[in-house]
């Protein structure tokens, strides 16, 4: 049996104490948070949990055998850092870090203690996430042009970081996922509506190899939700909404391009109008199958799709994207071709 403690009873801990509460194979023995009205109400509704306000308390003592970090985003790595270091497996929100070299420390002190490292990139354990991977890499789209996200909404809004490190790495975790690797340049423009340190609106371009494109659009000042991912393929495309009940579309459309021609009058473009259809998808909650999965992994000794490297990669995007957007938008290259990717 594998004693979890839950560290951060904020807006997400709660989730994560029911859901590893509900886990087979592991049990919630403690949570740490500095509210002690927040450990009371999870107290409450847990009754067998051991509530603690000092992370440092909960790591000298025997109470548990990996620790969950849902805490702000700055303290992820010096949490995470002292439990690897108390031998503990780790897994912590996304993103794994503020800087990627904050990222690498953590990678290794995970190695050298051979501790599992779980990165919470929930949307690459959902089931539509899974299938439009699996739709991508059989060819069934064909060849991939380009993939657009956009994640919308009224709130919740952060004081403590933007709307690029609060939503985009959901976004940008699914398309190094669907892409199969890093890009290789990345620009960002953004707007600061509430506090001139703090973009709220972020627009985030990523150019990959085979001149592929992805586009991500982040923001909390919307009028209406959007959870919606759109994969452009030379055979098929197909949408991804999250709000819907039929959460993949496939649609059989595209543009069929003539061959080269110096003569105008022969170059015709024809465009091919389909049917379409909805897969079907046998649905979990995410955040419970990405809790299963940190657990399996733990006790089987796997590495999980969201290690370590994984969350690397994403908030290297991210710091890119900050440079970028610091910048007014400029183009930043990546150097990433010796650099793991995802396995096909």
């Amino acid at each position: 049996m594998i004693r979890v403690g839950i560290v951060g009873l904020g807006y997400w801990g709660p989730n994560l104490v029911r859901c590893f509460s509900e886990i087979e194979g592991c049990k919630v023995t403690a949570v740490c948070d500095q509210s002690y009205d927040q450990l009371l109400r999870i107290k409450d509704r847990f009754p067998t949990v051991y509530p603690i306000e000092n992370f440092d308390l909960l790591l000298d003592r025997d109470l548990v055998d990996a620790v969950v970090i849902a805490t702000p985003t700055a303290t992820h790595y010096q949490l995470a850092a002292s439990a690897l270091e108390h031998d503990l497996h780790v897994f912590v929100e996304k993103p794994l870090s503020q800087t990627s070299s904050e990222c690498r420390k953590l990678i290794q002190l995970a190695g050298e203690r051979n501790r599992t490292l779980f990165v919470g990139h929930v949307f690459l354990h959902s089931a539509p996430v899974i299938k439009m991977r699996e739709m991508i890499h059989s060819g069934e789209l064909g060849k991939i042009s380009y993939i657009s996200s956009r994640r919308l909404n009224l709130g919740p809004i952060r004081k403590d970081v933007s709307a690029l490190f609060d939503l985009a790495p959901h976004d940008i975790s699914m398309l190094l996922y669907f892409m199969g690797g890093m890009p290789k340049q990345v620009s960002c423009n953004g707007l600061a509506v509430l506090n001139p340190r703090i973009h709220d609106v972020c627009s985030l371009n990523m150019m990959f190899p085979g001149n592929r494109m992805g586009m991500v659009h982040v923001s909390w000042l919307d009028p209406r939700k959007e959870r919606v991912l759109t994969v452009v393929g030379d055979r098929k495309m197909a949408v991804y909404d999250d709000l819907d009940q039929e959460k993949i579309k496939v649609y059989d459309k595209g543009v069929n391009s003539p061959p080269p021609s110096v003569d105008f009058a022969e170059f015709q473009i024809s465009y091919r109008y389909g049917g379409s259809y909805s897969p079907w998808i046998q649905e979990k909650e995410p955040l419970k199958s990405e809790c299963s999965e940190f657990i399996r992994c733990i006790a089987e000794g796997d590495i999980p799709v969201t290690d370590g490297v994984n969350g690397q990669q994403v908030t290297e995007v991210l710091e890119a994207a900050q440079e970028s957007l610091i910048h007014g938008g400029k183009v930043v290259n990546l150097d990433f071709e010796n650099r793991g990717a995802f396995a096909s």
